[in-house]
């Protein structure tokens, strides 16, 4: 079973900077892709960042684009997002998703999240 930790989150004025962290414990961190996903008050969940297994291949939101960078250590099994230029509107709850496809439709696991909180 895989077990994913979020950290990272708190409080900050709008354009300020976070960076999120994932870590990925239970079963092989390399074979499966990573995501970062969130969930803003009354909303769905949607796709923030996505990131291969190698870390060769990543995909962002329009939303995030420019803005946030997704990467990760595989010698530490962590992912992390670096998050820059925040807005208001980036509030939400950030998940953390290990999949071992890229299909994003159907993730193998969550993390239990951390909130993200920006101030205007």
């Amino acid at each position: 079973q895989v077990q994913l930790v979020e950290s990272g989150g708190g409080l900050v004025q709008a354009g300020g900077s976070l960076r999120l962290s994932c870590a990925f414990a239970g079963r092989t961190f390399i074979i499966y892709h990573m995501a970062w996903f969130r969930q803003a008050p009354g909303k769905e969940r949607e796709f923030v960042a996505a990131i291969s297994w190698s870390g060769g291949t990543t995909s962002y939101a329009d939303s995030a684009k420019g803005r946030f960078t997704i990467s990760r250590d595989n010698a530490k099994n962590t992912i992390y997002l670096q998050m820059n230029s925040l807005k208001p509107e980036d509030t939400a709850v950030y998940y953390c998703a290990a999949d071992q496809t890229l299909d994003w439709h159907d993730v193998d696991y969550w993390g239990k999240g951390t909130l993200v909180t920006v101030s205007s």
